[in-house]
């Protein structure tokens, strides 16, 4: 018995019920040896963190666009967030932790320069529509690994696809981070307005604070008890109707005050700007793009290399090449 065997054993002994077993998972799409040492899930997160998308997400916007100061956070410390509580939630609930950890960080792989802003450009522009989570999808299933995708098993590709919108995933542990991301950003995000104050500890809504906690790690603490406790011997991740309900509020006062009509947002317009220049450029000058980009043309068509490439680059990135493409340059002799 190999040690790859004896964690599959553990997790049959050690799990949930309701857990996702390494040793039952529906596999990959193309069938590949097992490992000797880690179970698949566990081969996953290392793909994903070991793919060049995950490196990019540490120059990716999180809410606030070219900040001056290096602690607010970026697209890689959200993720990261995302994997730490999920991970504690999954290890609360006896759940497969690193199916649960993989999932999360997956999935904002497909995220733009920008953040949210930079997804609604390219949505704008391109005929098929853009969304970052399907976008995750394609990095992990078509764009990494030099254009074959990292061969992720079926679970994750589902957690990643399903961690926004109405369709939740077939497994607890892509339940969990789907309410897990929630947990992230909302109260980093209280945080980061605070110090750009944006907003100050005061302006919070007295009825989710009163219920949450005052202080982002009370808060943290309140909802991942709750989802824990609430989700116990259960077929579904949930929350209890109270603290649900105080999660909602602090949401819709970030949409309020932070996310919508804000100073945070002031450069937002600039930046779908840039978006939705270069989208254009490229298109009418295909022959613009990088030699390494243009001969994907082949297998894709142009508009859809086009958002790829714009959807892949860093914030810093895509500012230089703006500037490369529709800044003029000092004239000289040499």
């Amino acid at each position: 018995m190999d040690i790859r065997e004896i964690t599959e054993n553990n997790e049959k002994l050690l799990l949930s019920p309701f857990a996702s077993l390494s040793s039952q998972t529906k596999g990959r799409k193309k069938e590949e040896k097992k490992c000797s040492i880690r179970t698949d899930f566990q081969r996953d997160r290392d793909r994903i963190i070991h793919s060049k998308a995950f490196r990019r997400l540490k120059h990716k916007t999180q809410v606030f666009i070219s900040p001056e100061n290096d602690h607010f956070r970026t697209r890689l410390t959200h993720t990261l967030e995302v994997a730490q509580i999920s991970r504690t939630i999954a290890r609360g609930l006896r759940l497969n932790e690193d199916l649960t950890e993989a999932i999360a960080l997956g999935h904002d792989l497909g995220h733009t320069p920008f953040g949210h802003a930079g997804e609604e450009a390219l949505n704008s522009v391109v005929s098929f529509g853009f969304k970052h989570n399907e976008q995750s999808l394609r990095v992990v299933e078509k764009l990494e690994g030099g254009g074959v995708g990292l061969n992720l098993t079926l679970e994750v590709l589902d957690g990643i696809l399903n961690h926004t919108g109405p369709v939740d995933p077939f497994t607890l542990e892509g339940q969990i981070v789907k309410i897990a991301d929630r947990i992230a950003y909302i109260n980093h995000d209280i945080e980061d307005a605070i110090s750009a104050k944006i907003i100050s500890e005061n302006d919070l809504p007295y009825y989710p604070i009163s219920k949450l906690g005052l202080t982002k790690s009370q808060r943290i603490e309140t909802l991942v008890k709750d989802l824990i406790y609430s989700s116990q011997n259960s077929p579904k991740i949930k929350q209890s109707p109270e603290i649900k309900e105080a999660m909602d509020e602090l949401r819709s006062f970030l949409f309020k005050k932070v996310y919508i009509d804000s100073p945070a947002k002031t450069q937002e317009y600039k930046a779908k700007k840039i978006i939705t220049l270069l989208y254009h450029f490229y298109l009418k000058n295909p022959r613009k793009l990088p030699a390494e980009t243009y001969i994907k043309i082949e297998k894709n068509n142009l508009e859809r290399t086009i958002c790829d490439f714009i959807a892949g680059m860093t914030d810093r990135y895509i500012v230089n090449i703006f500037k490369e493409h529709f800044i003029p340059k000092a004239w000289s002799l040499i």
